[in-house]
């Protein structure tokens, strides 16, 4: 399959369209084994087991009802013999129906969120049962996770066109917009205060910067237009693309009182090749800033880590059907991490550099989860056909 968002990465980089074209197919070929027994859900992880000759096997671990939504999201592309492969037999509107099924049981807002917006890009006949459980888990009287409010947002987006959803938009595009801290372009791991403790409230991750611009942009394409929304989304994506790294890399954490960088590692496969390309290819395609060269710099880095430039192993595994996770610092208990942030909550310039040379960023883990090739699908795959 050839879209707009494939043929344009040909036309500026041939050789990236081959690396794109390679990562689908690893996702294609992976996600099956991380499908249940039974066929309903997802595995929350595939864990990379080592073999004394050196080779890698997978250990199927735990379960993710968002990741399986994500993975619906994606596979949704895919021409219906191959949405059937991916998902049990299932197509993904028949898939997303068992997820509507398990909703009941649900209590987490994110995944019903997930489900709600998976269901309106399927065109699923009970779509209004999926946002009936949305709106019951959403109390916008209280705080919630950024990641998750976003995905309430771009959910209510899809359904727009189906369902009249335009009182709890407004509340929810709303509630995104105020979260922001001052006139920082960056937002905060939550909403408002109460969920963060006080010593790392101004930390946030690379996914609170993803998830609302994305939703902000969708919000605007869909509606007929929100100036307020895509400036947003527009201002976050312009000084995130400004703090990515030579090397491509897509930092992960942020101060949102003052949008820089608190700690740039781990360095996650997924924000590489999915989760960057699909918040700046929607931004794009809702008439906002085309910001291709970093989503091409941020590609070009799955195939050239600079932090692996002393090691030979590669971060994908077309034969195992897996992209390694992450290459991290190896520190115990994130311990740069929590420096750095507890530093930065008294003093936002201090960069405690040592720390840089004595916890380098040479480890791997050796992870994949379903829902990185589902946004994997839903980056490259989406948009126009050709």
């Amino acid at each position: 399959m050839t879209t707009t968002r494939l043929t344009a990465l040909g036309r500026e980089e041939p050789k990236l369209l081959a690396l794109a074209q390679r990562l689908l197919a690893v996702a294609e070929s992976g996600l099956p084994a991380m499908l249940l027994p039974g066929g309903e859900n997802f595995a929350f992880t595939m864990a990379g087991q080592a073999a004394p000759e050196g080779t890698w096997s997978l250990e199927r671990r735990g379960t993710s009802t968002r990741y399986a939504a994500i993975t619906a999201l994606g596979a949704r592309f895919l021409p219906e013999d191959r949405q059937r492969a991916v998902l049990g037999g299932h197509t993904a509107e028949e898939f997303t129906g068992l997820l509507i099924e398990s909703l009941p049981a649900v209590t987490n807002l994110g995944d019903a969120a997930l489900i709600a917006w998976t269901a309106a890009e399927t065109g699923h006949p009970k779509l209004s049962d999926a946002l009936a459980r949305l709106a019951a888990l959403d109390d916008d009287g209280r705080p919630q996770y950024t990641v998750e409010a976003a995905w309430v947002l771009s959910a209510l987006a899809a359904a727009r066109g189906t369902v009249d959803v335009e009182n709890r938009l407004t509340v929810a595009r709303d509630r995104l917009l105020r979260a922001r801290i001052g006139d920082s372009p960056l937002f905060p791991h939550a909403t408002e205060p109460g969920l963060v403790p006080w010593y790392r409230a101004h930390v946030s991750c690379f996914a609170d910067q993803t998830y609302p611009l994305q939703a902000l942009a969708r919000a605007h394409a869909s509606g007929g237009g929100d100036p307020e929304a895509l400036a947003a989304s527009e201002a976050c994506a312009a000084r995130i693309c400004e703090l990515q790294d030579d090397g491509g890399q897509w930092w992960w954490h942020y101060d949102a009182r003052r949008g820089t960088v608190v700690e740039g590692y781990p360095v996650y496969s997924v924000h590489q090749h999915a989760m960057a390309p699909t918040a700046l290819f929607d931004l794009a395609d809702a008439g906002g800033t085309d910001f291709g060269a970093s989503i091409r710099k941020g590609l070009r880095w799955m195939a050239d880590v600079p932090e692996l430039a002393g090691n030979p192993e590669p971060m994908i595994l077309d034969e195992l059907g897996v992209t390694w996770r992450k290459v991290y610092r190896g520190d115990s208990k994130k311990a740069v991490r929590a420096a750095r942030g507890l530093g930065t909550r008294v003093a936002p310039n201090l960069r405690l550099k040592s720390l840089d040379r004595v916890f380098r960023p040479t480890s791997v883990d050796r992870e994949c989860r379903p829902y990185e090739f589902g946004w994997m699908l839903f980056a490259w795959l989406g948009g126009e056909r050709i």
